[in-house]
């Protein structure tokens, strides 16, 4: 075979050294070092904050200005959005046009699987117009092949499409088995594991009969293609002559091992990922990846992005000690760009988890009178439930807030269908409660439903009919449910729990809605801990109606009409741009604003003790602290509450994270809050006197 290489013309090999001017101009010492680093592997430990997407969009403009060809250069992102903004970015700065973001191979994984088994999917006994499932169609065929496995989901209780899906898709995406995945995630579906593994089985088949491939499939089948085709593996071996990957921390075991079939012959490859941001491992992201890279890659150089252009240096100061604590990491100290505001992040004991809600809505319109807008105002937590008192509070004050990490608290399904018992046991003529509370019975769909209802609806006391067996008739054949129901009811007006809002809900959980969570969804523990938050924020309240009504108003009085469960949602009250954030910290990855409050920063809260369980999970809740830490940019408060109570009314003394004592306390300033109507604080910096504490406030 005859060799012929193209020349390029000389002024095109010349100009990437004038270029260097303008890149030395617009790029720091480290970002430049990426940017223009020679061919071979690379790792770019990114630090929070340090311009990693600057730094990766000017090393595809200077690969196109050395004369790589954009076709040759693969992107992968973990958002389709975020590859266009780079490669239009790309555009302006080699004058390429529309020409560049067209032929540069980028988007996330997915996308570039597409393209490629457009292109090849006859290669493994697919159609080239194959179908794409989305999640929502991925559920609806499970279900499907659910009942074509022949398994009685009547006699035992089954899980359900969206957690046989979260179990399929984590074995696929770490490449564990499927009784694995289930011993380790969802253990109380062991006895089930072969029946599950049947459904996995007869779910691969039936994609591939009717031409149709799920989320996982694509990555799948990219990976096969790399795999047993050598000639396909080759082209694109030759066609991808750079490959760039952005998050690296976050990608799962099999998206490492595509980027290293990518590269396996030229070993030109760039990740780019902060370790110190890994946390997405429920998700089935692998930080080993990154850890793993230079061994995988001895040749590999290193580089650290480590000038932070977003915090202050008091609120980096806290950052950088607090991740040291963790063992295993690329060492790394985030420098701050900006100078001192005189800030340090705020220490703010509270009471209880009300005056903590009632110090951050104040502080908060504080704020916004200094001239800070909502909008660039956040408040972060560690899982959905810590925010319920500050929903209330913020309601209450009429507080206009948008939630990211989910739904409103009241408006999720599962506390609607434990609240939908409490309200029928208050009102036993509650048309929509009852409903509600027969459809989730096994069995009793809702033209059952509808049924029941209307033999017991016009009975002087519908919930005394049903516990004494009045409605069986209209339930019958429903099996054992129907009778579970009924004694639930018969306990749910027992002496010990007719006005107790909290032992009414621990009822409901232990006498089936717990195991209803596990079978329904793939986050059941995650909204087990919503419900139990519920349970010991009712024990407030000395009946079940002064709980339900002060629920009710709540809810109408700024929500307005019922809004969807799914997706963002957004309570209006002013300006549509007016809103404080409120979020998860995993779903404020990315995100920035001038002030932020990072709340329940108590041990047992944060971290979450269920992650806890290994010294991987306490690192990793570390590093979910420290990304909560970096979205800061001004103004940093660190809050808890010094006790709470539990749904029988005993009161615990909450400690501070182990997060925040782990750093010295000269790094923090420590709030005493007062009340306007009381004489004395409530909390006390140790000392009282208001100067630098030397010790936390426990």
């Amino acid at each position: 075979m005859k060799r012929y290489v193209i020349k390029r013309p000389e002024g095109a090999q010349g100009e990437v050294p004038e270029r260097l001017a303008r890149y030395r101009e617009e790029l720091n010492v480290e970002q430049l070092a990426v940017a223009t680093a020679p061919g071979g592997a690379a790792l770019v430990i990114a630090g929070a904050g340090s311009g990693k997407t600057r730094a990766i969009t000017y090393r595809v403009a200077y690969l196109v200005e050395s004369g790589v060809a954009p076709s040759r250069i693969m992107l992968a992102t973990f958002t389709n959005r975020a590859a266009r903004e780079m490669l239009r970015r790309v555009e302006q700065l080699t004058a390429g046009g529309g020409d560049v973001s067209r032929r540069v191979w980028g988007g996330t994984f997915h996308r570039i699987a597409n393209l490629t088994l457009r292109r090849h999917a006859a290669a493994l006994g697919y159609d080239s117009n194959y179908t794409i499932l989305d999640s929502e169609d991925a559920r609806d065929f499970l279900n499907v092949c659910v009942d074509e496995a022949g398994i009685d989901t009547k006699a035992r209780r089954f899980p359900k499409a969206e957690v046989l899906q979260d179990i399929i898709s984590f074995a696929n995406n770490t490449d564990q088995p499927i009784a694995e995945v289930v011993a380790r995630r969802h253990p109380h579906f062991e006895p089930l594991t072969q029946q599950i593994a049947r459904v996995d089985r007869l779910f691969a088949e039936r994609k591939r009969e009717r031409n149709v491939m799920d989320y996982d499939d694509l990555l799948l089948n990219w990976k096969r293609l790399l795999m047993e085709k050598d000639e396909i593996a080759r082209l694109y071996r030759d066609q991808f002559q750079h490959v760039l990957v952005d998050e690296f921390q976050d990608t799962n075991k099999l998206q490492s091992e595509i980027v290293d079939l990518l590269a396996a012959g030229h070993r030109n490859v760039m990740v780019v990922g902060d370790d110190a941001q890994s946390i997405f491992a429920w998700r089935g992201a692998a930080v080993e990846n990154i850890y793993e890279f230079p061994q995988r890659y001895p040749e590999a150089k290193i580089f650290r992005l480590e000038s932070n252009y977003r915090s202050t240096p008091e609120i980096l100061a806290v950052a950088n000690v607090s991740i040291a604590s963790n063992r295993k990491q690329f060492p790394k100290t985030l420098r701050a760009v900006r100078p001192s505001l005189g800030l340090n992040p705020a220490l703010v004991p509270c009471h209880d988890a009300d005056q903590q809600a009632a110090f951050v809505a104040a502080r908060v319109l504080e704020l916004r009178d200094e001239g800070i807008p909502l909008e660039d105002i956040a408040v972060l937590y560690r899982s959905h439930y810590h925010s319920l008192e500050l929903q209330l509070e913020l309601t209450r004050r009429g507080i206009p807030y948008s939630v990211r990490s989910g739904v409103r608290f009241f408006e999720q399904a599962h506390i609607k269908d434990v609240v939908a018992y409490l309200r029928l046991v208050a009102n036993p003529r509650d048309e929509l409660a009852w409903k509600r509370c027969l459809r989730l019975i096994p069995q009793i769909g809702t033209a059952i439903a509808n049924r029941i209802w209307e033999q017991i609806a016009y009975t002087p006391d519908p919930l005394a009919l049903v516990v004494r067996g009045g409605a069986d008739s209209a339930a019958a054949r429903r099996g054992s449910g129907w009778t579970e129901f009924r004694a639930l009811l018969e306990s749910l007006v027992a002496d010990d729990a007719r006005h107790s809002p909290a032992k009414q809900i621990e009822i409901v959980l232990a006498r089936g809605y717990e195991a209803h969570l596990s079978a329904t969804y793939e986050n059941a523990e995650s909204r087990l801990e919503d419900l139990k938050q519920l349970m010991r924020y009712s024990a407030r309240y000395n009946s079940t109606e002064e709980f339900l009504g002060e629920l009710a108003l709540l809810s109408t009085e700024r929500y307005g009409a019922p809004q969807s469960l799914t997706g963002e949602d957004v309570v209006m009250g002013g300006d549509e741009d007016e809103l404080l954030t409120l979020t998860s910290v995993h779903q404020a990855k990315g995100l920035e604003w001038r002030a932020v409050f990072v709340i329940w920063a108590a041990d047992g809260k944060f971290p979450s003790p269920r992650s806890l369980r290994d010294a991987e999970g306490e690192e990793e809740e570390r590093r979910l602290w420290y990304v909560a830490l970096t979205r800061a940019r001004d103004q940093l408060y660190l809050t808890y509450p010094l006790m709470v109570t539990d749904y029988n009314r005993q009161t615990v003394v909450q400690r501070p994270s182990r997060f925040v004592t782990e750093v010295p306390p000269d790094l923090y300033e420590i709030w005493s809050l007062e009340e306007e109507t009381e004489p004395a604080p409530l909390v006390l910096t140790p000392g009282g006197d208001g100067g630098t504490p030397d010790e936390y406030v426990n």
